[in-house]
């Protein structure tokens, strides 16, 4: 038995059938050149034929009565039924980004069953170009975007000749840090309560500044953005379980020379870009707010050598500029909200940093647990992260990867996610939207193309288009 984190339960606290709390990967692969034609039924009875299931894919959780006063548990299970757990499913003629994203968005709106480890694995057949898919969909209690990352590469191979492949649901979670070593009795030295002591004290008193500047920035124009200032929007009020994904890929090196030119940070792009599509897209709606959207933006406090697969994430809020309609005066606001978030957190000491997105989330959760999601004030309109990926291709038993997108979860009060992973020179964005509430969501990845190009021509002279549209 282990016992589940209290971050991590709150997601299991979370799930509902209007909000099912797991997140997604969708990834695009070329065949091999010798390929037989059953080559993904060959994958798929090979994926299933795997004996040894490690932690955290063989974890089921354990009931417990309702009135339980104790955080959840789960159990190592010895069999895990495959046939289950992996799918194969085909696309309709003639197979292109329209039917993949129909299909992966009706697999991420359902939930993942509580009674089972908490994983589903979908090969996809059929896709255009000689290509197939695989969507992959996991409970956010088990893993987040940065351990998800690093699953990723300890799964596939730079090596396009490799065919002994292992599945990544037979790579078993890393290990933590490695800590100092207890005396021989199983008791800590006695110095430890002392600096747990002065941690708490550090992180108290970072906390109570944090809490003071953001209460500040609230009553006056600071350019720290303060939580729960995010402007009424279609993307708040409650939600069902329908969702809605699309995709963009660029160029990373484009973006990179547009930060430079800009004298701006990556992140700085990314937000830009999604802000400048949001702006379009509300407009198209007659729904565009007087007041900037603003977005919480996840930070990771993982330690190089943490290897762990649970969520270690801080948080910080920034404006989106979409109520600006000047491109660069956009940008600007944009780099002035965000120098400001990240001068801020840079200030807290380092065991206040992990709190500091309590302090910000900590309402709102409380207020969806009490059900009151989607009628209470929301910390921000929307979620955009930054995922660090592999840097050079990667293959799976001869296939090479294309693409990988990231699938998010949403909350009552947060319609839409914006999750980006970087990959072999390629930023790839995934748009998770609430399908009832965004509806044509795939025109988002449209206008984030158009704002590409749009702010290219300002500061290269050229526009920069997208290497592939979802």
């Amino acid at each position: 038995m282990r016992q589940v984190s209290p971050i991590d339960a709150t997601w299991l606290a979370l799930e509902s059938r209007d909000t099912p709390m797991h997140v997604g990967g969708l990834f695009e692969f070329t065949l091999p050149d010798d390929a037989p034609p059953d080559y993904l039924k060959q994958q798929v009875e090979l994926m299933r034929e795997a004996h040894t299931i490690p932690p955290p894919w063989n974890l089921k959780l354990v009931e417990t009565p309702l009135l339980a006063m104790r955080l959840p548990l789960m159990r190592e299970m010895r069999d895990v039924d495959l046939d289950y757990h992996v799918r194969h499913s085909a696309l309709p003629h003639p197979g292109g980004q329209r039917e993949l994203g129909i299909l992966v968005s009706r697999l991420h709106s359902h939930q993942l069953d509580l009674h089972r480890p908490l994983w589903e694995v979908h090969l996809i057949e059929g896709l255009e170009g000689n290509r197939f898919a695989m969507y992959s969909k996991t409970h956010h209690s088990l893993i987040d975007g940065v351990s998800g990352m690093r699953l990723i590469m300890r799964a596939l191979s730079n090596d396009p000749a490799r065919r002994d492949m292992p599945a990544f649901w037979t790579v078993g979670e890393g290990t933590r840090p490695e800590h100092k070593p207890q005396e021989e009795n199983g008791r800590a030295p006695l110095t430890r309560p002392l600096g747990i002591a002065r941690g708490g004290a550090s992180a108290l008193a970072g906390l109570s500044r944090a809490a003071l500047d953001l209460a500040l920035a609230a009553v006056d124009e600071r350019p720290l953005q303060a939580p729960y200032r995010a402007p009424e929007s279609v993307l708040g009020g409650r939600l069902n379980g329908q969702r809605r994904f699309a995709t963009q890929q660029y160029e990373l090196k484009r973006l990179r020379r547009l930060a430079r030119a800009a004298k701006c940070t990556l992140n700085d792009i990314v937000l830009y870009l999604s802000g400048s599509a949001l702006r379009s897209y509300l407009a198209e709606h007659a729904r565009l707010p007087d007041r900037p959207l603003t977005a919480g933006i996840p930070v990771n406090l993982r330690e190089p050598d943490d290897l762990s697969m649970g969520t270690a994430v801080g948080m910080m809020v920034a404006e989106l500029g979409t109520n600006v309609a000047n491109p660069l005066e956009r940008l600007e606001a944009i780099t002035r909200s965000t120098g400001e978030a990240k001068r801020h957190l840079r200030e807290l000491p380092s065991p206040a940093r992990t709190s500091y997105a309590l302090l910000i989330n900590g309402p709102y959760i409380a207020a969806l647990l009490a059900g009151l999601g989607g009628h209470a004030p929301i910390p921000f309109n929307l979620g955009i992260s930054n995922v660090p990926g592999p840097t050079e291709p990667l293959y799976f038993n001869g296939s090479r990867l294309d693409a990988l997108f990231p699938l998010s979860l949403l909350l009552h009060g947060n319609a839409l996610n914006i999750t980006c992973v970087s990959y072999a020179g390629t930023l790839n964005f995934g748009f998770t939207g609430a399908r009832d509430t965004l509806p044509h969501l795939q025109h988002l990845a449209v206008y984030m193309g158009q704002a590409l190009d749009e702010i290219s021509q300002i500061l290269l002279g050229k526009p920069a288009r997208a290497a592939r549209r979802g």
